[in-house]
């Protein structure tokens, strides 16, 4: 059986995605209708008084930028590329696994720590383009924010995919750009504190450190055993 960075030779992009796009297709909806049903649960009905989260002078400093909402939206184009240009079937059921682990800790601590950001001094009527983003998604379940957890664990594994590809650095490079502007609109949509910000960044390293690890432990093992197969042949 082939090791789990086998996949990662010189197969072309168009070739990546249309590898196993059925199964991709249908477990990033599953995933995302999931992961929303459980956060706008508890999000509506938090389990247990709410703490609301402290303004640093960071947030002060980062005023409210309207024009960032596009940036903030374009999460749910950056999160599918990631699993979208993995080839290897059994990799990229390890990485949607990943996913749903890094959500349910997530939400768990939604569950037993509820929080939310500080009023904003903002009219939103003033804004109308914000009007469906505020209908649907409040200011509660702010730390750690999976919004930015997510980005910077679908950044890391870009990075690794896109070098083991031999891609060229500029795009990179334009992976972390993009997913620095995300954590940048987070701020700037006023969705999130910057203490939000931090935690989700810290959250998202850390799943994608312990995945990374686990799949390199798998394919030292594969390789392990193809050629105690090949020696016994």
């Amino acid at each position: 059986m082939a090791s789990l960075t086998e996949a990662d030779g010189p197969h072309g992009f168009g070739a990546r995605l249309k590898a196993h796009w059925v199964f991709k297709t249908v477990a990033m909806t599953f995933f995302t209708l999931a992961f929303f049903c459980g956060y706008f649960l508890l999000l509506k009905f938090p389990a247990f008084p709410v703490t609301v989260m402290p303004l640093t002078a960071l947030d002060r400093w980062i005023g409210f930028q309207p024009s960032a909402l596009p940036l903030y939206i374009s999460l749910w184009f950056y999160v599918p590329l990631a699993p979208g240009l993995i080839a290897d079937k059994r990799e990229l059921v390890t990485y949607y696994w990943a996913m749903l682990g890094l959500a349910l800790v997530g939400l768990a601590v939604f569950f037993f720590w509820p929080t939310s950001i500080p009023p904003q001094q903002i009219d939103w009527a003033d804004h109308p383009a914000f009007g469906k983003l505020k209908a649907v998604d409040s200011s509660g379940n702010a730390c750690p924010s999976l919004h930015v957890a997510f980005a910077i664990f679908s950044a890391i594994w870009l990075d690794r995919l896109l070098r083991r590809m031999g891609r060229h650095a500029w795009l990179r490079v334009l992976s972390w750009c993009w997913c620095a502007g995300i954590l940048y609109s987070t701020i700037a949509t006023k969705q999130h504190v910057a203490i939000d910000v931090v935690a989700g960044a810290a959250f998202g390293t850390i799943a994608a450190i312990i995945h990374g690890h686990r799949v390199r432990r798998r394919s030292l093992v594969d390789v392990v055993d193809r050629a105690k197969s090949l020696r016994t042949a």
